[in-house]
Order: structure tokens, then sequence, then C-alpha cells
């Protein structure tokens, strides 16, 4: 039985992953990664949510979806007056949706600080995730850039983390301090956080330093890294001033194709396609799951058919046969 409480438990619905794409440091690429891979995760088939836990608002101004004032958004979602449910626009993708956020998140540190439970507000707030008709498998978490309690309601809140960096020295720096923030995260509020992936971004293969920044990590990090490097490419930065992400401004750009293959790596390191072959054969009726079986049934090996023997080529009179009248 799950442990309830203030411990971590886990009552999203069945197939749903929440991730964190988070990095105190700002101008790494966090709305662009949320943005464009959310995007990429969802013209493969699979259904996404964006949540915009950023004050500034760039996700939801990328896509066009910033409420007014007192409209249903996080700020109001966290405060309790609105249900995750209400947030939640439709965007151009038809599998990607978002519950954006306007300037009043700005002060919601500060007006929260005094509540009980205030590390988990936003994890609260998902359960809600199960009146959907069709929850999504994926939702990723567009972070500020601060380990504050917007960050750590996040984190609270996730499954995976995913740490977006440039290939820059200054990409390095903090994130000494950001693993500690996780492992005490995990340690004393949410045991099953896990740094799903490091995507590196602004790469470029010309500079020494990319390669050497890129070196530094994989050999701190291991497979963690991504094995796609996002290279420097500005359609990526021109593509939020559309109203678009990548895919619809230009589905050809490299920024296209690197962020396609970070959704592939993702989608395996997640086991998304499995999860779903596994739903899909649960929910089946038996004469689906019986008819697959069949279909997906090796063939048999061929049956060997003994010759027929050759007709006789004598021809039968009525003589023959005892002459009969």
């Amino acid at each position: 039985m799950p442990r309830v409480g203030f411990a971590y438990a886990n009552r999203y619905p069945d197939l749903v992953q929440v991730i964190s794409v988070i990095n105190q440091k700002g101008g790494v690429g966090k709305t662009t990664t949320v943005s464009n891979l959310g995007a990429a995760l969802a013209l493969a088939g699979h259904r996404i949510l964006l949540i915009d836990l950023d004050p500034q608002a760039h996700l939801s101004i990328a896509f066009d979806r910033m409420p007014d004032p007192g409209d249903p958004s996080v700020y109001t979602m966290l405060a309790g007056a609105h249900s995750l449910v209400d947030v939640i626009q439709p965007t151009s993708i038809e599998a990607l949706s978002i519950a954006p956020t306007n300037l009043d998140l700005t002060g919601s540190e500060q007006e929260f600080s005094a509540e009980i439970g205030r590390e988990i507000l936003l994890r609260d707030a998902l359960y809600k995730l199960e009146e959907l008709e069709d929850p999504p498998e994926v939702v990723l978490l567009d972070c500020p850039p601060a380990l504050g309690l917007l960050s750590l309601n996040a984190l609270c809140a996730s499954k995976s983390v995913i740490i977006p960096v440039q290939a820059e020295f200054f990409a390095l720096q903090g994130m000494a301090q950001l693993h500690d923030v996780l492992e005490r995260v995990k340690r004393r509020l949410n045991p099953d956080l896990d740094l799903v992936g490091i995507l590196v971004g602004m790469y470029t293969k010309q500079r020494n330093l990319s390669r050497e920044v890129v070196a530094e990590l994989r050999n701190h990090f291991g497979e963690v890294v991504f094995d796609t490097l996002v290279r420097v490419n500005v359609r990526l930065a021109e593509a939020p001033s559309h109203g678009m992400t990548i895919f619809e401004y230009d589905r050809n750009c490299a920024g296209a194709e690197d962020f396609r293959a970070v959704a592939a790596e993702l989608a395996v390191r997640l086991g998304l396609s499995a999860r779903r072959r596994q739903a899909s054969a649960d929910e089946a009726p038996p004469a689906i799951v019986e008819l697959v079986d069949h279909v997906l049934k090796p063939p048999m090996p061929p049956q060997v058919v003994p010759p027929l023997e050759a007709p006789s080529t004598a021809t039968e009179t009525v003589g023959d046969r005892g002459g009969e009248d």
C-alpha cells in the first residue's frame, strides 16, 4: 500500500510520466527544450501536456496562450481557485496541450510560503489528471531559473528530471549544486525522483570548447548525457516569435532534426512505446487479443502432402464389369 501524507505517493493515472526540465541558470534553453521536445513527442503520437511554472511566462507567450489576470492559469491552480482541467488549453498540434501562466505567478513564492505542505501544491493539483478523458503520457514542467519554491514543487511532483545545459564553460558551474539539490529532494521528499537525462544545447562541433564541455559532462555523468547534441540553429530562436514550434516553423532544419532525435532517445529511456503496447494489450477485448496472437504467431512449417497415385489408363467397359445389363 503506497505511503500517503507528506511522503511521495503515486496517485497519478497509469502511464503518466511527469518530468521537470530544470536548471537554476537562465538562458540555457529550458523553454526551448520543453516546447520543441513536447512537440516532437506529440508528433510521434504521444499525448503531451506542458506546464509553465516560470513567472516570466515565456512558454505561454511562445504558444500565444498567456491568460488574462484572474483567468484560469497555473497560478490560480496552485492557489486552489481552479482545477487543472480548467487551466489546460489546446495548441495547434493535436496531441499537445498546455497549462499556461501569467505574471500573477511572480509573487507566488512569498504568497505560498506560509502554506502547510507548500512543497506539494503542484503534486496535489496534478492528481486531477485522473479527471481527464485521455490523460497525457508525458507532462513536461518548464521550471523557473531559480531553485526556489516553484522549482521545489516541480521536483516533488516529478518522476524524472532533464537538465538542459549549454556547451560553454559556465554551463558546468552550478551543476554540482543542482545535483546536490536533486539528491536532497530524493532523500527527503520524493524518493522516486531520477535524473533521466542531461541535454547539451548550443553545440558547435567546430569549437574546441564545445567538445571539451561535452567530454567533461560525459566523463562525469556517463550515459545520462543524451547522445544527441542540439546544434546552434537560428531557426530555434526565431520560431517562438511566430508563435510556432520548430516543426511548424521549419521542420527540415537542423533544430527540428535534433529535437526529433532527442524525443526518440527520451521515448526509449521512459519506455513509452513498450508501456503503450502493454496498456493496449491490457485494455483490448479477448477477441482482439486472440486476433493479435494469431497474427503474430510464428508460421507453421509447411505440410508435406503425399503425391497422388497416377490414375489408371485402362478403359473400363460393360463387359469388363461382368456383363451387366
